[in-house]
């Protein structure tokens, strides 16, 4: 079983220990996440968080806001579940209305996400559908300027994964998805959106470890990534002179509903999910997050652009 800590705050009065606990310091982050072995589960594609036995965290309570984004609309892939819905969680905590994309089968992680944005007192618009789809795409960027008023910060971060052991075994219709949805929407969603960006405005996509040290089970989701980070680093160029930034945030392992709905790999392996990093641990989405503020905050980047953020766990 992970070890966790219990976030649920201090014990009633009287309890035994309740004083001494007050009084002890709280870990530091870095010790205080679930380490393995994680449960080995499989859930069904596309991967609902709810399902999962060991819920990702994405409160991010010791996180505290400064208004880095007042005023600032983001849209945000992949924003049901895992890095995507932590992200929207802070950017709405540090003021942003947020847009989150997600697949209709992802409906109810998709209005958990929109629970916790309105609590933080900001808007969530949701956009449910098909990112291989071009024109899906363009309409949400459209939708997202049309109801919110502005766009000020696209996050790429929708993924498709499937683990596979031979190069044989990659169908053509594995490779096409898997490009179409990490790599392609990349694209279509950063031309769709740059007409509507100014001076200050950011474009962030989630890139990985795997495109630096490729990783042999993941051939097609690697080469997408390597793609990102080329693209990155090349649309920032183009974009300098307009004053809009562009840089990826490279992930090392993660817990979220990605790796444990990758139907090419055994339930077994997810119990050691990121014990090969100096932490000996996956990362939680909380501890992501904050890279994405960082980058989409003018105040806090404004001179970094074409980058690749690494936050791999030491590695």
């Amino acid at each position: 079983m992970a070890r966790t800590i219990d976030r649920r705050g201090s014990p009633p009065e009287g309890a035994p220990g309740s004083a001494a606990d007050r009084m002890a310091p709280e870990p530091p982050q870095i010790q205080s996440e679930p380490t393995p072995p994680y449960p080995a589960e499989r859930l069904e594609k596309p991967g609902l968080e709810r399902d999962m036995r060991l819920k990702p965290r994405w409160e991010a309570v010791r996180y505290r806001p400064a208004g880095k984004l007042t005023g600032k609309v983001a849209l945000i892939t992949g924003g049901d579940s895992g890095i995507g819905k932590a992200v929207a969680i802070l950017y709405a905590r540090e003021g942003a209305d947020v847009a989150i994309v997600y697949l209709p089968a992802e409906e109810a992680d998709a209005a958990e996400v929109a629970r916790a944005v309105e609590r933080e007192g900001r808007r969530c618009l949701r956009l449910p559908g098909d990112l291989t789809d071009p024109a899906f795409c363009h309409a949400v960027v459209e939708q997202t300027v049309r109801e919110l008023g502005r766009l000020d910060v696209l996050v790429s971060n929708a993924a498709y994964q499937e683990s596979r052991e031979d190069l044989a075994e990659i169908t053509d219709e594995q490779w096409s998805r898997t490009f179409r949805t990490n790599m392609d929407a990349y694209f279509y969603l950063s031309r769709a959106a740059v007409r509507h960006l100014g001076p200050g405005a950011a474009i962030i996509a989630t890139s990985s470890e795997t495109a630096q040290l490729g990783q042999p089970s993941l051939l097609d989701y690697s080469a997408t990534k390597g793609a990102i980070d080329a693209f990155t680093r090349s649309l920032a160029k183009q974009l300098a002179g307009r004053g809009i930034r562009v840089n990826a945030v490279a992930a090392g392992p993660v817990w979220t509903p990605l790796n444990p709905a990758d139907q090419g790999k055994e339930p077994e392996r997810i119990r050691e999910f990121g014990t090969k990093q100096p932490l000996g641990r996956a990362a939680q989405p909380e501890e992501l997050a904050p890279a994405y503020v960082f980058l989409a905050s003018d105040a806090d980047s404004s001179y970094v652009s074409g980058i690749v953020l690494e936050v791999m766990g030491g590695l």
